[in-house]
């Protein structure tokens, strides 16, 4: 079970959390029996944050306002498909489930489901499609084809049903919740492709991030994806992209950084293994800034980034659960090899080594 942790504070207990959020008064995804009717379509209509809006407009200065329709301009939405949906008419599908939330669960004869953030249905609707866009990637990739398939299954989520500003993936009940307070978490498209990353590696790995290094990596990797992610949805529906490609959640931090720009965590940091802390989040940085490095690598060798996504996704089932730095960097590193070549593998190693991780 793993914290988006936004603070550097130690971790929080989540006992308590999914005592506090299971009980009575929770919106419940109803049954197929439910008297309601759907369109029996599986593609459908929502409104859906540009990745972030301050990534999609490049405004630093935008502001939470308590979930104001006003905060963010009109232009920072799209429209968007909504694909693979079950025709029932709510957001649950062949690789999303939007299964509970504290208000009233989206529902749409039509497929239809354009709302504004102050309408909590909105976040569902993120919720739904950023969920679906990852795993669309993923398969984009080859995962379930060519290559063995990475959490194929309708991932359950819950919206606005953690009483602070935080979120997590948890392998015990198989399900992503998002917290609010602030921005609310599911409103930033990297807050929920990174949770979604952690539902990736425990369905690589079961049991992955029983060591602090592995903690870390699993971190880092939540990170990796969300942005790369993003990039890809922008590339895909021709959104821009204001903000520094590295930087992480750049919407969700407003609420509690003062720097700009406004990022829960980079992927670019010159951290080394000296750096490191005892904290996963902290540490995570150090695994995460050489993923961005031998990205930046392959492009100069004249592969693609989605060579080198690839090639790290599919890495990850060579990874132990209590796996070391050192021992999953060689991991990557032979996938690297067998898949790219010698020039990659050494792009590889070198990207490591510059964080002092050695193999």
């Amino acid at each position: 079970m793993t914290h988006f942790q936004k603070k550097p504070t130690a971790l929080l207990a989540t006992a308590a959390c999914l005592v506090t959020t299971c009980g009575a008064g929770l919106a419940l995804a109803p049954p197929a029996s439910a008297t309601k009717s759907g369109s029996g379509a599986s593609t459908g209509t929502g409104s859906v944050f540009k990745v972030n809006p301050v990534q999609s407009s490049g405004d630093e200065s935008l502001t939470d306002q308590k979930d104001s329709a006003t905060a963010v301009p009109a232009a920072q939405y799209a429209t968007v498909q909504l694909r693979n949906l079950d025709g029932s008419g709510n957001l649950v599908g062949r690789w999303a489930n939007v299964r509970t939330s504290t208000g009233p669960l989206a529902y749409s004869a039509t497929n239809t489901f354009v709302y504004r953030r102050d309408d909590d249905r909105f976040e569902q609707v993120m919720a739904y499609f950023w969920v679906n866009q990852a795993q669309e990637y993923l398969q984009s990739l080859g995962f379930g084809s060519t290559l063995r398939p990475v959490n194929a299954e309708s991932q359950d989520v819950r919206i606005d049903q953690y009483g602070i500003d935080n979120s997590y993936s948890t392998s015990k009940g198989d399900f992503l919740r998002f917290g609010k307070g602030g921005v609310d978490d599911a409103e930033d498209g990297e807050v929920i492709v990174h949770e979604y990353g952690h539902a990736v590696h425990d369905s690589q790995v079961p049991g992955f991030g029983s060591s602090l290094d592995a903690g870390s990596i699993g971190e880092a990797f939540g990170d990796y994806l969300a942005v790369t992610v993003g990039l890809d949805a922008a590339d895909q529906y021709g959104w821009p992209v204001r903000t520094p490609a590295p930087c992480v959640a750049d919407w969700d931090s407003i609420s509690y950084t003062s720097t700009v720009p406004h990022c829960l965590r980079r992927l670019d940091t010159g951290r080394v293994l000296e750096d490191r802390r005892g904290e996963v989040h902290f540490d995570g940085t150090i695994w995460s800034a050489a993923l961005w490095d031998i990205r930046q690598r392959y492009v100069t060798l004249g592969f693609t980034t989605r060579d080198w996504d690839r090639t790290l996704i599919d890495s990850q089932f060579d990874y132990a659960p209590d796996t070391s730095f050192s021992d999953a960097a060689k991991a990557t590193y032979d996938k690297a090899l067998a898949d790219q070549g010698p020039a990659a593998a050494k792009a590889v190693k070198d990207a490591f080594a510059a964080r002092h991780i050695y193999f």
